[in-house]
């Protein structure tokens, strides 16, 4: 069998419920994780690639007729670059949609140049939507995607369909079994303020009780961040800090140092992709944090000091993926498990 290869299942893409369900090799753990958890198999599939640095990938099923959903994280690595994945997973929706799918929604957990969405410097690119327009050009009908930097800029991006999922739910469960008594939720710089007050409303409605809430100020200009504002009502309080991903780190410990600062008891960070690039593991290690609640929906294959590991509880994505394909396959409300 060729490397890459998944093989053969002959309940795939059953006549009575046309559903192929791929996972491309870079993405295969959590690809199986989802099926399993909605009980359907893999879809066959061959990946190969060439001595010169080229690839291809093609399904071994029929997929004519089917409603086709294709799982593949882009963050950069282990083994392939976001751009590697990004044009292995348009080049096989492309061989889909020619292959006679009639529908293929690109199920991308952690979406490649999210965070470029706008215009910060004279000339610069709007990432975000280029990416967007490489989608559409291969025929992709829907994209799904969780906790996206800049939701707004997300959707306005695309003109096919948009899904942006929220680990806010997997939050929640958490933060419940906790039993505090005093909750501010705390977002670590003003752009993520609908992320934080989304998490607080939500708070508030499962737990019947009021939580407070703040904000940490930032400021980042050439890759420099800079400022030490804090505002919220965080004093004798477990500080409950949300953002959509955790890179150096630099950020959450600023605004856990602020909360602490103001006069918090304990200070929680809830992160829904973990990158953990160089200099994270000191953060998470720092006594200004006490834990931090990641998903996996980026493997955490970059944070290797065990200091740090201690500190970091991860929650499983699979579960809130498989129930939003079910939902889309049956055409089911998806609100709760959005941010609106």
């Amino acid at each position: 069998m060729t490397k890459g290869t998944v093989e053969r299942s002959s309940s795939a893409c059953p006549e009575e419920q046309p559903l192929c369900l791929f996972a491309l090799a870079a993405t295969a753990e959590l690809g199986q994780s989802i099926a399993r958890a909605i009980g359907h198999p893999l879809t066959a599939h061959e990946e190969r690639s060439f001595e010169d640095g080229e690839h291809k990938i093609r399904p071994l099923d029929n997929v004519a007729g089917a409603d086709v959903f294709v799982i593949q994280n882009l963050h950069g690595g282990p083994t392939e670059s976001a751009n590697d994945k990004l044009c292995r997973l348009l080049f096989f929706i492309g061989a889909l949609k020619d292959a006679g799918a009639v529908r293929v929604t690109a199920v991308v957990p952690y979406l490649a140049y999210a965070r470029k969405d706008r215009r910060t410097k004279p000339n610069d690119p709007v990432t975000t939507r280029y990416v967007a327009q490489m989608f559409e050009a291969v025929g992709t009908d829907r994209v799904v995607s969780l906790d996206v930097h800049n939701p707004v800029a997300f959707e306005n991006a695309f003109r096919c369909p948009t899904v942006m999922l929220t680990a806010t739910p997997l939050f929640l469960d958490y933060v419940r079994a906790l039993n505090e008594e005093r909750l501010c939720v705390v977002s670590p710089d003003t752009g993520g303020a609908k992320r934080a007050e989304f998490l607080r409303e939500n708070l508030e409605t499962a737990l019947g009780r009021s939580i407070s809430k703040g904000f940490a100020d930032k400021h980042r200009s050439a890759g420099v961040v800079s400022g030490d504002l804090f505002v919220g009502d965080v004093a004798g309080a477990t500080a409950l800090i949300i953002d959509d991903l955790i890179s150096t780190g630099n950020t959450l410990l600023r605004a856990a140092k602020a909360a602490r600062r103001a006069g918090a008891t304990r200070v929680l960070a809830f992160v829904t992709h973990g990158l953990f690039m160089e200099g994270a593991a000191k953060v998470i290690a720092d006594p200004a944090l006490d834990r931090l609640v990641v998903t996996d929906s980026v493997p955490a294959f970059r944070l290797k000091d065990d200091a740090a590991r201690q500190k970091v509880d991860v929650l499983a994505v699979a579960p809130l993926f498989a129930e939003a394909i079910g939902r889309l396959r049956r055409g089911s409300a998806l609100a709760d498990l959005l941010v609106i």
